[in-house]
């Protein structure tokens, strides 16, 4: 289980109350468990966001494949409006 940060940009900033915070979990599935139980405005927002792993995008690999290894950064980035 890898211990990291996880940041969160624009509405799910504003869904979770927080700009960041620290956490401990194997995956990204696992996190996003994590992080959004008793949260069901972040959970909403989540479903639809993107994310970045160390500044790299996750894109449409499951999130169950995604390994987080210690010290991680994970960016949570719902979608944006603008052209």
């Amino acid at each position: 289980m890898a211990k990291g940060t996880i940041r969160y940009w624009a509405a799910a900033k504003d869904a979770s109350g927080v700009a960041e915070e620290p956490f401990e979990a194997a995956t990204l599935a696992e996190l996003m468990a994590n992080v959004t139980a008793g949260r069901a405005e972040l959970a909403r927002v989540v479903r639809r966001s993107s994310f970045l792993v160390d500044g790299h995008p996750v894109g449409r690999r499951a999130h169950e494949e995604v390994v987080l290894a210690e010290g991680v950064t994970v960016e949570v980035l719902p979608p944006f409006a603008g052209g």
